[in-house]
């Protein structure tokens, strides 16, 4: 019975000394380089909400609970699990740096704490992406013993991981949105004196389809005593064939129960309310169309659905400002954000 113990304590012992001899810390790093540019693949990564759609352990327990908290994206977004094959767990991103930088500590406070980082970097053709994950088991022995293993399965998941994150981003628009001014707001409904018109889409013709209109809505709202109330405004409804149907407009202030609003021309309406982006676009008209591709690359790129027509305000008179300063804010509706 003395020799059985012996043994036994023998064999702890000799447990403990390979265990304190294993490394404390599992780290794994991950490269690879994705076709599209950072900002989509910043936020493809910076919204738990995205991350579900390329991440391989979601696939693992399909029928998991999955609690988001906390901000939508960036530093404080939170999410919470519990499955039966993936277990239970919180996620927290701690720093998020536009377009380089992410980093989340995975059951914070917890024993089992442990941190992811990305890193982007713009490349020829697209993004460097490294995917960073470390643990620390202390002095957890059978911690060190399962982390010989635990490495490499964290290894595959994340090669797996970045695959699925290369094909998805890959499949988004591919303008670069990086360079946008974006804001989120809230916007009022405005009394609009409006025409529909349509026009080929190209600078030229766009631009004789509004002077004409704006010309037209100036006049009914001399005859009818109105004032104006803010930049012109042309508001995208829909294409048809070769040619874009939108509304000219001028915001205006005086209307009355007498002003004709339903007239075989130009008419009495309101503009949206509710939640929008509003991009600054500075320059010419002409580049109007590529901050467009660049706002559905990011619309896109952060799962925001539109939520109606966009519009365009044209802040400057192209008859005082020269066409590199002109201003023209871009508005589009979301449902969400």
């Amino acid at each position: 019975m003395q020799k059985l113990l012996y043994g036994t304590l023998g064999f702890i012992a000799l447990i403990l000394i390979i265990g304190l001899t294993l490394p404390r810390y599992a780290r794994v790093e991950v490269t690879t380089g994705i076709d599209a540019n950072p900002g989509t693949v910043f936020a493809l990564i910076n919204d738990f909400r995205r991350v579900t759609l390329w991440s391989p352990w979601v696939e693992t327990d399909p029928n998991a609970m999955i609690v988001y908290s906390g901000p939508a994206r960036g530093v404080g977004a939170t999410m919470t699990w519990d499955g039966s094959i993936i277990g239970s767990g919180t996620q927290v991103i701690t720093e998020s740096r536009p377009f380089t930088h992410i980093a989340t500590t995975i059951n914070p406070g917890e024993s089992g704490q442990a941190q992811t980082s990305f890193d982007l970097e713009r490349i020829a053709g697209g993004t460097r992406v490294t995917w960073r994950f470390e643990t620390d088991f202390g002095f957890n022995i059978l911690g060190r013993f399962f982390g010989l293993a635990f490495a490499g399965v964290v290894r595959r998941d994340h090669e797996a991981g970045l695959v699925k994150l290369g094909e998805l981003a890959e499949s988004l628009p591919g303008a670069d949105f990086s360079d946008l001014e974006i804001e989120q707001l809230v916007v009022e409904a405005a009394t609009i004196a409006f025409l529909p018109t349509t026009a080929m889409p190209e600078p030229a013709a766009m631009s004789e389809a509004m002077g004409d209109a704006y010309f037209e809505i100036l006049g009914f709202i001399d005859a009818q005593g109105l004032t104006e109330a803010g930049a012109p405004l042309s508001i995208t409804r829909s294409f048809s064939g070769s040619e874009v149907l939108f509304d000219a407009a001028i915001p205006v202030r005086g209307v009355t129960a007498d002003t004709p609003r339903d007239g075989p021309r130009v008419q009495i309406g309101m503009t949206y309310a509710g939640n929008v982006i509003r991009v600054r676009h500075v320059g010419s008209y002409r580049n109007l169309g590529a901050t467009h591709r660049k706002i559905a690359a990011y619309l896109a790129a952060l799962g925001i659905e539109r939520a109606g027509a966009a519009w365009e305000s044209y802040v400057s008179d192209p008859t005082r400002v020269s066409e590199d300063k002109l201003v023209t804010y871009v508005y589009y509706p979301i449902s969400s954000t």
